[in-house]
């Protein structure tokens, strides 16, 4: 007997793990009829397994006329060449387009609006290879033949071009690599969907510019270059700073260090 084929798990396996995975991510699922009828995600991964099947096995156009067919019921264009591993969960699912050569792995957690694209008109591997755990915010696009190691996380609207390491957060357009520190799953079957919690960088440095503008200010009002009495100094004060105050021994020329 094949070994591989013999270890592979079967069809109705993946369909019935699919379905299951719904309530360990979804706190609105409720009972397994309700995501069985009512989760579009759900229907087009379970479809995805049945025309990934008849894809592998030269059956193209069956694969591709029921995966269009998928599209206009779902609004999830899942190309039946892509691989996709075990316990995959498209929440809402709106607008989710995954490409022909896509790879994701196991546990991966995909929001409405998410694009696994290509980038690239020429054949063979184009689209991008997920790792297990890997989390993709609503409205992000990842992009190319790039590889999003285990346990990444790309928040909403991010656009992602380059690999990303392991255990990874990629914010903005382009993706920009932040890490997270002690951060950890709430989840009780450890699965993190904390997806809203992103650093700002940016923020984080315009803090920092904010810190040293008023210690600057700070500064000029020591050297009686501008009031802060309203609680900062005014433009007026700093483009246009008042002439010397000879008495307080003070002149441009040695606040410029000079002699």
């Amino acid at each position: 007997m094949d070994e591989t084929k013999s270890s592979k798990p079967s069809l109705w396996l993946l369909m019935r793990e699919d379905v299951n995975c719904v309530f360990k991510r979804d706190p609105a699922a409720r009972n397994t009829f309700e995501v069985l009828t009512t989760y579009p995600g759900v229907h087009a991964i379970l479809m995805h397994r049945l025309t990934h099947r008849l894809w592998r096995h030269g059956w193209r156009y069956t694969g591709r006329f029921v995966a269009y067919l998928v599209r206009i019921w779902t609004n999830i264009d899942i190309h039946p060449g892509a691989t996709i591993g075990r316990r995959f969960f498209i929440d809402h699912g709106a607008g989710v387009v995954i490409g022909e050569t896509a790879v994701v792995g196991d546990d991966v957690t995909l929001y409405h609006g998410v694009t696994l694209g290509g980038t690239t008109w020429n054949k063979g591997k184009r689209h991008p290879t997920l790792g297990n755990g890997v989390m993709i915010g609503a409205g992000a696009k990842v992009l190319g033949p790039i590889t999003l190691g285990n346990g990444a996380r790309v928040g909403a609207n991010s656009v992602v071009v380059k690999d990303v390491p392991a255990a990874r957060s990629v914010v903005g357009i382009p993706g920009r690599i932040v890490q997270i520190e002690g951060m950890a799953a709430d989840n009780i079957y450890g699965i993190d969907l904390n997806h809203h919690l992103i650093p700002d960088p940016v923020g984080r440095a315009i803090s920092c510019l904010m810190d040293r503008l008023q210690q600057l200010e700070m500064q000029l009002e020591a050297s009686g270059y501008c009031d802060m009495a309203d609680g900062a100094c005014e433009a007026d004060d700093v483009c246009h700073p008042p002439k010397p105050v000879q008495d307080k021994g003070i002149t441009l020329k040695r606040m410029a260090g000079g002699k």
